[in-house]
């Protein structure tokens, strides 16, 4: 079937027999048209089922009035509430949202994030993939100078804008709560090392352990990805240490759950036998048994925070590059799978 022809404000021109310049300003609800003359014009747009370009007319004006948003992945709690964030903020002020993930590659990040530059985009707000080594692929959006803003997964070099929390503080929160629990040795389950938010993670895991003179062992370390496959193959590889660890600091609740039901299948009580900590609160951790102590990730805030932070250098009302870290506020949310001491 032939697609239908676009009406255009040339046809109205016609039917109302006036000039186009006469209906475009209309439109625009120009005082300098008639209010006669305007309910003329919507009337005929509703009969003829005219659409007005938005695109077309920003492109005119040098902007899209869209903001590209390059994720690692969307199937995550935490993902889906920056999401929700960042659309709050855009549709507050007038922005729609292009949205493209990387699935944990370069070459897919890289080419999404060209595309999202050929789409014209007025700004981009970026998380990085497991296996991005350089950020290159940003260079252009820079050089026509797009204004980026990096969240959660960042390259902290100085020279980028960037939403994050203290990953090094929370993973020594996370750490030291175990401790201070009776745990001696901690299994620390992680993902890709080369990603800010896992090696600050380590960092304060190992802080949190050197002081409270406790030593480090390399294989305590179990460094995966974020599938339930990750988290079976930790928690087997736990059982099989000897000694077995007493405490678990997961950086994700999702693998900590997972992590969680494969000892309990295999008899272990948690957290009698083996404390754990997770990482990000999702939802996960509230429907599983015992719930789940985790760190507060509150990506709800991050998005709004990245979000407005990047629309308000748009308008003129702040410049981002000022500012090249915010630091989102985060905590540890205690609940029954750490607690071998009452509270």
């Amino acid at each position: 079937m032939p697609k239908a022809k676009e009406v255009t404000i040339y046809d109205i021109a016609k039917k109302l027999n006036i000039s186009p310049a006469t209906v475009s300003r209309g439109l625009q609800d120009h005082p300098a048209i008639s209010k006669k003359t305007k309910k003329k014009i919507i009337e005929m747009v509703d009969e003829l089922g005219y659409r007005t370009n938005h695109f077309a007319r920003n492109l005119r004006q040098q902007h899209t009035k869209t903001i590209g948003v390059l994720v690692h992945e969307l199937n995550s709690n935490f993902i889906t509430s920056v999401l929700a964030g960042i659309e709050k903020v855009t549709t507050e002020e007038g922005y729609d949202i292009i949205i493209a993930h990387s699935s944990e590659s370069y070459e897919k990040e890289a080419a999404n994030a060209e595309n999202l530059f050929n789409k014209r985009v007025d700004g981009l707000i970026a998380s990085l993939s497991f296996d991005t080594t350089n950020l290159d692929h940003f260079q252009r959006f820079i050089d026509k100078g797009v204004p980026v803003m990096f969240f959660d997964r960042v390259e902290q070099d100085g020279d980028n804008s960037v939403v994050i929390i203290d990953n090094a503080k929370c993973g020594y929160v996370a750490t030291n709560h175990l401790i201070e629990q009776g745990c001696k040795r901690i299994v620390h389950v992680t993902s890709s090392l080369k990603r800010n938010v896992y090696s600050q993670r380590f960092k304060g895991y190992k802080d949190a352990l050197f002081d409270n003179e406790l030593p480090f062992d390399n294989s305590m370390l179990i460094v995966g990805d974020l599938t339930e496959k990750a988290g079976v193959d930790a928690a087997m590889k736990v059982l099989k240490m000897k000694p077995r660890p007493d405490g678990a600091f997961i950086t994700n609740d999702f693998v900590a759950a997972v992590f969680m039901r494969t000892l309990k299948e295999h008899g272990i009580s948690i957290p009698k036998d083996l404390a754990i900590v997770g990482f990000n609160n999702d939802a996960i951790g509230h429907l599983i048994e015992p719930a789940l102590t985790t760190i507060n990730y509150p990506g709800l805030d991050m998005g709004e925070i990245a979000a407005r932070n990047l629309i308000n250098h748009l308008k003129g009302l702040s410049n981002i590059h000022q500012t090249n870290t915010i630091i989102v506020r985060s905590e540890l949310i205690v609940r029954k799978s750490s607690l071998k001491k009452p509270l």
